[in-house]
């Protein structure tokens, strides 16, 4: 670790290290080091915040804070990376085309991981989601997952204009092209990345240091227990 600081390298080469064994060029931890940044909090409303801010202000201590927040994680939240990338991998690794890909997705009844937002739609687009696109086309050999993903977009969007490349299925697709883009990986090494959790690791990280904002927020507010408004839940039987 000492040789690291000494060549001034970043977080992203650190992942690199622990988590693949590799020693991953500068695109590749520039892609990483941004991931984190972009997905480092997205306010307190969503579930893990909440959780994270409810926990708090009922005076818990910061691991039990975190880890609250933490367990919210799973396939409605922050594992549609995972979802997404093994989905659009499969199917180019199958040669599903785009369009065969979203019916049969609609014909299993199942919505399409990475593909959808709430807020933003194709006259409202998200930032976030072009930064991470624009990156891989500038830096990366090779964008074909990302293709692929902008391809089954471009179907979704002739049914609702919310059914935009998200910023997690954009991210999940840029992951899946910068670790296809490797030399330094077999096509072993490859499948098992894909397949073990990598990109839920990447937000779990990256969405530590947010909940941990949140910690330090409530302290520092010295914020009281939380309590739900009554008008929310309260329901009166005619």
């Amino acid at each position: 670790m000492l040789d690291i600081l000494s060549q001034n390298k970043g977080i992203g080469y650190v992942i690199g290290k622990l988590w693949f064994k590799k020693s991953l060029p500068i695109w590749a931890c520039q892609f990483i080091e941004m991931s984190i940044i972009i997905s480092a909090d997205h306010g307190p409303a969503v579930s893990g915040a909440h959780n994270t801010i409810v926990t708090t202000r009922a005076g818990k201590d910061l691991i039990s804070s975190l880890v609250s927040g933490l367990l919210t994680i799973g396939p409605r939240f922050g594992g549609a990376l995972n979802e997404a990338g093994k989905y659009f991998f499969d199917a180019r690794k199958n040669n599903i085309s785009p369009d065969t890909f979203v019916r049969n997705m609609k014909e299993s009844g199942l919505s399409i991981p990475g593909i959808g937002h709430k807020i933003y739609h194709q006259y409202n687009p998200d930032k976030r989601s072009q930064a991470i696109q624009q990156y891989a086309i500038e830096n990366f050999n090779s964008t074909a997952t990302l293709n692929f993903a902008l391809e089954v977009e471009a179907i979704t969007l002739q049914k609702r204009n919310n059914l935009i490349l998200n910023v997690d299925g954009a991210m999940a697709a840029c992951f899946i092209d910068m670790i296809e883009n490797l030399s330094e990986f077999s096509s072993e090494e490859k499948l098992d990345i894909i397949n073990n959790d990598q990109l839920n690791g990447l937000f779990t990280l990256a969405r530590t240091i947010g909940l941990i904002g949140h910690i330090f927020d409530q302290q520092r507010l010295q914020q009281p227990l939380y309590r739900h408004p009554w008008d929310d839940i309260f329901y009166q039987v005619s």
